[in-house]
């Protein structure tokens, strides 16, 4: 676990590096657009130094097993189902999610790490380098049930369960993008006394397992990488992440890497 740490706060390094050299007025860095990336927005010097790091740093980790599982990073998503298909284990990797929250220089974008194993999310860190938060869950991965958070190196446990249960009438606080707002599609959500909480990236999920917000419902697009390592936090928290439907929602099981809609609920 020690090493996923390191691993996940070099990479959050590298990212700062750029942030910070773009906050000084340099040329390079996230405002460079290098390539799009498949939803139009740009690739950047970020993303690429992140995914570099954490592609090499999983190779060498001790554990010969997970060092030689498949990768499939957001940067690297072109591998084909043939492929794809035939893992039961491998590694999911978001190495910067929240582009517009870099951009717009809010502090909450994150390095997301998995590790997937038959379809379920048994290990998920999410760090957000700006704000040195570390969200860690572990579901049934090396005997371990686990959420925790470190934030200015305090350690704090996750658990939402010791949370008072949602009483009829109160006031629900809900999740909602902060770069993709006005989906309409989340009235139903609305239609019970609520206070909406904005927030940017997989922060989202993690608002959900730090007990700072009771649900989040997406009924955007996300792929598998955007919320695999907070579905894991959540999960270990004592929260649930379902379609919308009802089902527990599982990864590599198509060809497209496109979530269904989805809840998220301590």
């Amino acid at each position: 676990m020690n090493e996923l740490e390191h691993l996940i706060r070099a990479a959050g390094a590298a990212i700062m590096r750029i942030y910070t050299n773009v906050a000084r007025g340099s040329t390079t860095g996230k405002t460079q657009t290098l390539s799009p990336k498949p939803d139009g927005s740009p690739i950047t010097q970020a993303d690429l130094a992140a995914h570099q790091i954490i592609v090499a740093g999983l190779a060498k980790l001790n554990d010969p097993e997970l060092a030689a599982l498949p990768v499939l990073s957001e940067e690297s998503a072109a591998i084909d189902w043939s492929e794809r298909r035939n893992w039961q284990r491998y590694w999911l990797v978001d190495p910067l999610d929240g582009t517009k929250e870099f951009i717009k220089r809010n502090g909450e974008f994150t390095v997301n790490i998995a590790l997937i194993d038959n379809g379920k999310p048994v290990l998920g860190m999410v760090y957000a380098p700006v704000l040195d938060t570390l969200y860690i869950g572990v579901n049934g991965f090396a005997g371990v049930d686990k959420a925790y958070k470190v934030s200015n190196d305090i350690f704090e446990i996750l658990d939402v369960t010791k949370q008072p249960p949602l009483i009829a009438g109160e006031t629900v606080r809900i999740v909602v993008s902060r770069s993709h707002r006005g989906d309409e599609s989340l009235s139903p959500f609305f239609q019970q006394p609520h206070v909406t909480v904005p927030m940017g990236s997989s922060l989202k999920l993690c608002a959900i397992a730090n007990g700072s917000a009771d649900i989040y419902p997406r009924l955007g697009p996300t792929s598998e990488w955007d919320i695999a390592a907070g579905h894991a936090v959540v999960e270990a928290a004592g929260g649930t992440v379902k379609t919308i439907e009802g089902e527990a929602l599982r990864y590599n099981q198509k060809e497209s890497l496109l979530n269904p809609h989805f809840v998220v609920t301590r």
